[in-house]
């Protein structure tokens, strides 16, 4: 039988239970009740933003949101299709078996319906992975990938190995064998999330996906390093920080109900006035209102902006009379000047 090769190291052991503790701590917090259908709501619109802008889709968070409450959303129809099917395909998660291929199949059908031609199947050519003009990695040939992905999944099934260590060796075992044309990475990771799911249902709601948009760099040259080395001990370890963090990270009070009415008011209040601001303006907008003490490229990394870019958003913004600057520009902060009334 196939064994995928990593390691269990030291850093490996001590994220299991640093995990584990927080596993426990959250829900605790929880009690017997489940999140709240607006926190799942929100945790799930994070998932699937970052899961997204991974792979270049440039919709804003209040994009994506205003897609899932059927608003009417300017962008590239493909980007809005993307998150048409990610949304579909999150939904369809509680019915799908995480340990059969004919469920990754199914999923993947919906993720890149209307994407690619052959949505739902394994892939009938080679395929790599390009940074750049740069090839960083040459997918094993496509006519073996269904006994490569055949292989992974009796593992999978089998493995005594915990679901933290097997769901992030999966990941990166799909990766390296790239069963399909197009959408390998989304499926990954939402694959990971299946696994995860199935040993403790926080993590169907927890944004990991958040975090690893913002080591984005780190997680495609952690894949690469594992390829050289031949073996996912490295990928393990990124994978388990990323956990690791979200679950620190984690808040048990979103929004309240008040608070999401004012934020959808002010951005219904935004469109209506100001049409042509694009949604980064508008995200940037909520960035400052939340965060006034931001310096630009903080501001950047929150929202996947260069510095340059997140500058000249700023002067538009300001030439608007939307925000104003208080204070000098080295001490000094950005303040929203409209609200939701």
């Amino acid at each position: 039988m196939y064994i995928p090769p990593y390691k269990i190291s030291d850093k490996i052991m001590r994220l299991l239970s640093e995990i584990s503790e927080q596993v426990g701590i959250i829900t605790a917090m929880l009690g017997e009740n489940a999140p709240s259908p607006m926190l799942r709501k929100n945790s799930q619109l994070k998932t699937i933003h970052s899961s997204l802008a991974i792979e270049h889709n440039s919709l804003s968070l209040q994009q994506v949101t205003d897609i899932v409450d059927g608003k009417r959303v300017l962008g590239p129809p493909d980007e809005i299709q993307e998150v048409k099917n990610a949304i579909e395909a999150y939904r369809l998660m509680p019915q799908l078996d995480a340990f059969k291929e004919k469920d990754l199949l199914r999923a993947h059908g919906l993720m890149m319906k209307g994407l690619v031609r052959d949505a739902g199947h394994y892939r009938q050519q080679g395929v790599g992975v390009s940074n750049g003009q740069l090839i960083i990695h040459t997918a094993p040939p496509a006519r073996q990938v269904p006994r490569l992905m055949g292989d992974l999944f009796h593992w999978v099934s089998t493995t005594d190995a915990h679901p933290l260590i097997h769901s992030c060796v999966f990941h990166y075992e799909f990766e390296f064998i790239h069963p399909f044309i197009d959408g390998n990475g989304r499926m990954g990771r939402y694959w990971q999330t299946m696994l995860l799911s199935r040993w403790k249902g926080i993590f169907a709601w927890l944004p990991v996906e958040t975090i690893v948009k913002n080591h984005q760099q780190e997680y495609y040259d952690t894949i690469a390093q594992c390829d050289a080395t031949g073996e996912s001990t490295l990928f393990v370890e990124f994978m388990l920080d990323c956990l690791l963090d979200t679950m620190l990270n984690y808040k048990p009070q979103e929004e309240t109900e008040e608070e999401n009415t004012l934020h959808d008011k002010l951005h219904d209040k935004l469109h209506d006035k100001f049409p042509e601001l694009s949604g980064k303006s508008i995200e940037l907008i909520d960035v400052i209102k939340a965060h006034p003490g931001l310096n630009a490229t903080e501001m950047g990394e929150r929202i996947g902006l260069s510095l340059r870019q997140v500058k000249t958003y700023l002067q538009k913004l300001k030439t608007l009379g939307l925000i104003v600057r208080v204070g000098s520009n080295k001490t000094g902060y950005w303040k929203v000047t409209i609200d939701a009334e």
